[in-house]
């Protein structure tokens, strides 16, 4: 069984070879194990032999998202040249912090990119399947597009706040008040769906 102890800094030295087998995270010198990386120390009793001492980090390193990346976002606000959006998943993996992103008007469609209407696309709180054309960094955001049929809106609500059904490439339709509304909808796959 593992007991989580004191936090550990690379160079650290955390005991004897005589007390201990050096684990993942450690390496010896001179007789004595030390820390290599930043991280919790952990002593795993052994049934046979010295316990082994290892240093663990305290997290996994935070994903980015790349160009050419499929990405979740929710779209937080918009007006008649882009739709400002929070990344919250890359692929189907949870991002620990959001990321900013943007889906400019020429980006929405692939065909007819004149006559796109972002309001006519999206609406605040709508969910996005996207994909990354553009790096951002500190200062921008990333550049999204949704221009595949593969893309664009996945989940929305309705003004009477139910759950809209997509009845065509860009309407969906409240189940309770039958209005329909535009979006740019998309024509989810199978791998994107989440169970």
């Amino acid at each position: 069984m593992a007991t989580p102890a004191r936090y550990c800094v690379p160079g650290e030295r955390l005991c004897s070879t005589e007390e201990a087998t050096a684990g993942s995270g450690t390496y010896t010198r001179h007789g004595f194990i030390f820390s290599s990386l930043a991280g919790c120390l952990e002593k795993t009793s052994e049934e046979s032999g010295l316990p082994i001492v290892s240093v663990v980090r305290d997290s996994d390193p935070q994903l980015l998202p790349d160009v050419g990346a499929v990405v979740t976002c929710k779209v937080c606000s918009i007006n008649s040249r882009f739709a400002k959006v929070h990344i919250l998943y890359i692929g189907s993996t949870p991002l620990k912090s959001t990321f900013r992103g943007t889906i400019r008007k020429e980006d929405i469609r692939a065909t007819e990119k004149d006559k796109v209407e972002v309001y006519k696309s999206f609406r605040p709180g709508d969910i996005v399947l996207a994909k990354v054309i553009s790096l951002g960094d500190s200062q921008s955001n990333y550049l999204l597009s949704t221009a595949e049929n593969e893309l664009g809106v996945v989940a929305a609500r309705s003004e009477a706040g139910m759950q809209m059904v997509p009845v065509s490439w860009c309407e969906m339709q409240c189940p309770r008040t039958h209005t329909k509304e535009f979006r740019k909808v998309a024509r989810v796959q199978p791998e994107f769906l989440q169970t």
